[in-house]
């Protein structure tokens, strides 16, 4: 889990902080008003940067309503409910466009990138809003509903606003990080081109922060509440991972939300946390997902064959990252 460290008091530009919660997990948008130009052309505009948080939280909110599996009347649970009935269902534009986004994930990633886990989330117990009655649960399969199927296509568009999807389907991740690309595509319009914006670890920087540093964002350690290194974000996205917070005991075994598409159980590749900075926040969560699947052996060749800046903590504790990542590294706790 990344956290924002910022300096309350860094030069004479004004720094603007709020905080609420959204997709149960800390909503926060931090802001230079060094400028941010008023009605008149001069000055700060203090009106701006209140209707630029205003719209994060609404982004927010409606993202909640479009792609939420804890909600019984969301777009994706009216959906995943009518999961393999083969009758076209009718989706809102924001859940349509999430749907894509995951179709490609699925199919850049080879299939390791998978959101076809709900039922085996509900299975280990991480429940959400009900899939069906519970006599229909009763007939249900007991064990794992994902394995050996990662092959197929996500979803069929059969027209515009219009999808069959076979298995029901978790939004959880990609959902984060695509309603951080456009809620901050909503900060910019209102002409503010120096903010941080994070969503439960996930986060967003555009420009400089105070004193027109890059931001510092620290990586924790999965297995404590100490800060393992620091990283720089000026212009990009950082996703994270991770099982620090969502692992639980399930009938007598430690389990985890990070399931892996090929066993429908959780990931056990050696790993507890993995990072990536890049460009954009949903394809950040992606990859640091895959990478989290694909375990510790092939974790540095591909994160280097790809470019990616990213870290990750092992099963023992240790922090490694790529070159490209030790070029964003401020410092390491294990070097001071």
């Amino acid at each position: 889990m990344a956290r924002v460290g910022i300096d309350a008091t860094a030069g004479a530009e004004r720094v603007v902080r709020f905080e609420a919660r959204a997709r149960a997990s800390p909503l926060r948008l931090t802001v230079v008003q060094a400028d941010v130009q008023g009605a008149d052309g001069r000055g700060r505009d203090p009106a701006a940067v209140e209707a630029a948080w205003a719209d994060v939280r609404a982004e927010f909110e409606a993202a909640e309503v479009a792609m939420s599996r804890f909600r019984e009347s969301s777009d994706l649970m009216r959906l995943d409910r009518d999961a393999g009935s083969g009758r076209p269902v009718s989706v809102p534009r924001r859940l349509e466009r999430a749907l894509v986004a995951a179709h490609r994930a699925h199919r850049l990633t080879g299939g390791r990138f998978d959101p076809r886990v709900l039922r085996d989330l509900d299975r280990l117990g991480y429940t959400g809003a009900a899939l069906e009655t519970a006599t229909e649960a009763d007939k249900t399969d007991s064990g794992p509903a994902t394995a050996g199927r990662t092959d197929a296509p996500i979803l069929h568009r059969v027209a515009r606003g219009q999808v069959t999807i076979e298995r029901p389907i978790d939004l959880g991740g990609i959902g984060k990080g695509l309603a951080l690309r456009w809620a901050a595509a909503r900060v910019e319009r209102h002409g503010l081109h120096r903010f941080l914006l994070e969503a439960g670890g996930d986060l967003v920087g555009r420009g400089p922060g105070p004193d027109t540093e890059p931001w510092v964002v620290g990586i924790e350690d999965p297995g404590g509440a100490e800060t393992l290194a620091a990283i720089l974000v000026e212009t990009g996205a950082v996703a994270t991972s991770s099982v620090r917070l969502r692992s639980w005991v399930h009938q007598g075994r430690t389990v985890h939300h990070l399931l892996d598409p090929r066993t429908g159980e959780p990931a056990e590749g050696g790993l507890r946390a993995v990072t990536v900075f890049g460009p954009d926040p949903a394809w950040a969560e992606v990859w640091s997902k895959t990478l989290f699947i694909g375990g510790h052996e092939g974790i540095a060749r591909e994160s280097r064959r790809r470019g990616f800046a990213a870290w990750w903590v092992t099963d023992a504790g240790d922090l490694e990252m790529t070159p490209a990542a030790r070029e964003r590294t401020a410092w390491v706790a294990a070097e001071t």
